[in-house]
């Protein structure tokens, strides 16, 4: 069973960072695609940073040159690495997974089967 587990979320001013880790437990594909997504209040799911299992990468252009996506293959992590943080990047972050699917093919979020339960980051001063 695969399960997906936040954590790392909270309330940071302004040009703070954050880094949110999510634990994926239970994946046996050697191809997959992770992803962070976010909603903010009043917004659509958005996509803002994926990562496949063969290196393949793309960020948001909302957030591009701020948040970095990672893995850690020996905890079974994935991370993103948020700076500059700004009042706009305040939502519920999620991390997904796609099992068989690449960055280069273009899933769209119907496509990520495994959803974590969700962190909150707050940008506030």
């Amino acid at each position: 069973q695969v399960q997906l587990a936040e954590s790392g979320g909270g309330s940071v001013q302004p040009g703070g960072s954050l880094t949110l880790s999510c634990v994926i437990s239970g994946n046996a594909y050697k191809q997959y695609l992770m992803g962070w997504f976010r909603r903010a209040p009043g917004k659509e799911r958005e996509e803002i940073a994926l990562l496949d299992s063969y290196g393949g990468i793309k960020y948001a252009d909302s957030v591009k040159a701020r948040f970095t996506i990672s893995e850690d293959n020996s905890k079974n992590t994935l991370y993103l690495q948020m700076n500059s943080l700004k009042s706009e990047d305040t939502a519920m972050y999620y991390c997904a997974l796609a099992q068989g699917w690449l960055v280069r093919e273009m899933p769209t979020q119907a496509h990520f089967g495994y959803w974590g339960q969700g962190i909150q980051v707050t940008v506030s001063s």
